[in-house]
């Protein structure tokens, strides 16, 4: 098939999927009904209101994160010429988690100068606090790496620094009251449905510029993707752009983190069904189809947690767990081609 019908179908299917998304849920709403209040003409207050203020920005938030949590795995990917290579290579996610660790336990008699934060800061302390553990991490990745002269050297040390961090939180746990642990144990479940609008105006915008600024340096990405050598040979500052990705990827999963948990798979699994698909390593073509790919796996994932009849949802995470592995395992045993899109 040609790309041009896969992004006819792409796009076809993220429309069909975000009116399912709005259709699904504990209360059964008509499709024409839905439509009706998208497009402003009204219908019952109950409806509009679990419409536009619960399903549509939860909608809204999985196209976001299944675009920025992907385009951030193909960076690494990229970067460092790893199949493997995912948004927590640097350890991010880990100090997002550091940071809801701390804000979440914080009333424990260890951390008793900080007690009371919930109360105090409510849903945006959660969110501070997740991207300051990121932008700290991020903040010691970026010190190391300037010291370090390739970029295997660097995803190595994400991940000791991803160890670390862990190893705080799980220490922050062993202090902690059963109670505040599972608050945080939910947390890292991973949920589109914590998003609200105000929430909305803050994550949209830095998603959409990191976006913007991945399509912006596809033709670097390329000749990086070509290795160092012939990067440097045609002009290229690959120490710019090894940190600009490090950056964009950095601020792509530490706020998508903050505001949704970490979500598992989808960064890691994505980029390689968007070079399946779409047969090609040119970033030109392959960052929009990685965001297309995981705009519709996210919002597959969303659809499949609701519990029809019930108010619950399963942990979003499960899910893209469920979806995730099995494409992974699927492309290595089907492409065997796929280390030659990571050649020097």
């Amino acid at each position: 098939m040609k790309k041009s019908g896969i992004v006819v179908i792409g796009f076809s299917l993220v429309l069909m999927l975000f009116i399912l998304d709005l259709v699904m849920g504990s209360v059964s709403i008509p499709i024409n009904k839905v439509i009706d209040i998208l497009t402003g003409e009204g219908a019952k207050k109950s409806w509009e209101y679990i419409i536009l203020y619960f399903r549509l920005p939860k909608a809204l938030t999985a196209i976001l994160t299944g675009a920025g949590i992907s385009v951030a795995g193909l960076q690494m990917q990229t970067l460092f010429k790893n199949p493997l290579a995912g948004p927590s290579v640097l350890g991010i996610s880990h100090g997002a988690s550091l940071g809801v660790a701390v804000f979440v336990l914080s009333s424990t008699t260890l951390f008793g100068a900080v007690s009371n934060l919930q109360e105090s800061m409510g849903s945006w302390g959660l969110i501070l606090f997740a991207i300051s553990g990121s932008l700290m991490v991020l903040f010691c990745v970026l010190i190391a790496s300037s010291k370090l002269s390739d970029s295997i050297s660097v995803l190595m040390v994400g991940i000791m620094f991803g160890f670390i961090t862990g190893s705080v939180v799980s220490i922050l746990q062993y202090y902690s009251d059963p109670e505040l642990i599972q608050n945080f144990m939910v947390w890292t479940f991973g949920s589109l449905s914590g998003v609200a609008w105000t929430q909305m105006k803050v994550m949209g915008p830095i998603v959409l510029l990191s976006l913007v600024t991945s399509l912006m340096y596809a033709k670097q990405m390329n000749a990086l993707l070509l290795g160092e050598n012939y990067a440097i040979g045609v002009g290229i500052r690959v120490s710019s752009i090894r940190i600009l990705l490090i950056v964009t990827t950095s601020i792509l999963a530490g706020t998508l983190t903050a505001f949704t948990g970490p979500i598992a798979f989808i960064g890691v699994a994505v980029p390689h069904l968007a070079r399946l698909l779409f047969k090609t390593s040119n970033h030109k073509t392959l960052i929009p189809a990685t965001m297309l790919c995981g705009v519709v796996i996210m919002l597959t994932c969303d659809i499949v947690s609701q519990i029809p009849g019930s108010d619950s949802t399963l942990p979003i995470n499960s899910i893209t767990a469920l979806f995730g592995a099995p494409v992974i395992i699927a492309i290595i045993l089907k492409n065997r081609k796929m280390k030659g899109a990571f050649h020097d």
